[in-house]
């Protein structure tokens, strides 16, 4: 078992979330799932039968997701990095993350149905940024904040000038 393990809070969709989150994500799970029983159920007012823990694991990152209630909601404070290397890569993820209701933001950021925040960033992107050549760092920036979907061509052609 890992060291760490990222632990969702989620109303009332906690199982619903991971086997999205892994029909999106190659090389995923759904792990064990623990029921509220008729004791934990009638303490943490869910049905009995209802999942309360999800085990599930992202392309080796392992996950805890709880149906805790809806007693807190995600923020953008905390927020999973997809770290892509092509524009086509870009646009799946962005494209499966936002549909059923979620949320566009801005510079490669989104909000999944559930309210989970996410960075869809192309590897690239990095590199442009950190140039050792400022102005081309900066035209870079500039094209990005432009963008709520990040697109590798117009970063591309912005760091040619």
């Amino acid at each position: 078992m890992p060291k760490i393990t990222p632990f969702l809070w989620y109303d009332d969709k906690a199982e619903e979330a991971a086997n999205l989150y892994c029909s999106i994500f190659k090389n995923s799970k759904v792990g064990k799932v623990t029921r509220y029983d008729e004791a934990s159920s009638k303490a943490a007012g869910r049905p009995a039968g209802s999942a309360m823990t999800v085990e599930f694991e992202l392309d080796g990152q392992k996950f805890v997701a709880l149906n805790g209630g809806p007693h807190f909601k995600f923020t953008e404070a905390i927020s999973f990095t997809v770290n892509c290397e092509t524009q086509e890569e870009v646009d799946y993820f962005w494209g499966k993350l936002i549909a059923d209701g979620g949320a566009e933001s801005q510079c490669g950021w989104l909000k999944d149905k559930y309210g989970l925040s996410w960075q869809i960033v192309p590897r690239i992107l990095p590199e442009l940024l950190q140039s050792k050549d400022a102005e081309k760092s900066h035209r870079v920036m500039k094209a990005m904040l432009k963008m709520k979907k990040i697109d590798i061509p117009t970063l591309q052609r912005a760091a040619e000038g």
